[in-house]
């Protein structure tokens, strides 16, 4: 979920390549000014050798400007990111993602299967990867559906609220073949935030990446049944 390089990290070897060009040029500035007031009049500098000095400083001080502009484009991906995710709040959305966390004596998800199943298992894992429920899926034709799991363990226990928990999906057709699946979570979008130069959102009691979201709608206004005029309730 981390890129290998942070857009933090990136800033600082952009500064640091910039800094090490900049004293790189001031130093080549120098050593050209002192070169030309000390040269013997009687035998100047060979113009193709003074031509070819000239676009090494040309070269610099370029390297220099496109330093400073990925250094702000990096600066307005990291802004874009936070500004064009607030923009989901309020939505409705699907996300492919597995993981959400057991709070108020629940933990829901949605799963999808690619064709009907003649058998589908769901399992649900902690945080070290231990499968600590295992059962039937409450349906197993082509679509979406919804899972509610009650925090109970296969061995009969109770979790308590605030754990971490994945769920898989095994389903096999009749012959035996492995049917498509995917885990989904869908909710309202809450919340926004922004780590290691990505931007992440908030659904229900999951967090995940913006990349993950694979549907967004307006979120469902309300209805209001009409009033009933005064003397005819």
């Amino acid at each position: 979920m981390v890129d290998a390089v942070s857009s933090n990290a990136a800033a600082g070897k952009i500064n640091t390549g910039s800094t090490m060009l900049a004293s790189n040029f001031e130093t080549f500035l120098s050593l050209l000014t002192a070169q030309l007031k000390n040269q013997d009049p009687l035998s100047p500098v060979d113009s193709n050798q003074f031509t070819a000095q000239l676009t090494q400083m040309a070269g610099v001080e370029q390297q220099l400007l496109t330093n400073t502009l990925l250094n702000s484009l990096l600066q307005a991906q990291q802004g874009d990111g936070l500004t064009g995710a607030a923009q989901y709040i309020g939505k409705e959305a699907t996300a492919v993602w597995s993981t959400t966390r057991y709070e108020d004596g629940e933990a829901n998800w949605s799963y999808e299967l690619g064709g009907n199943a003649a058998s589908a298992t769901i399992q649900v894992l902690d945080a070290s990867g231990k499968v600590v429920w295992s059962g039937d899926a409450p349906a197993k034709t082509n679509g979406m559906h919804d899972f509610k799991w009650d925090g109970k363990t296969t061995g009969g226990g109770q979790v308590d609220d605030g754990g971490v928990y994945t769920m898989k999906v095994i389903a096999k057709d009749g012959a035996g073949k492995d049917v498509d699946s995917q885990v989904i979570i869908r909710g309202r979008v809450t919340g926004v935030e922004m780590y290691d130069g990505k931007a992440f959102v908030t659904i229900g009691n999951s967090i995940m990446p913006v990349t993950s979201l694979i549907a967004l709608e307006e979120q469902k206004a309300a209805t209001t049944p009409p009033e009933t005029p005064a003397g005819n309730a």
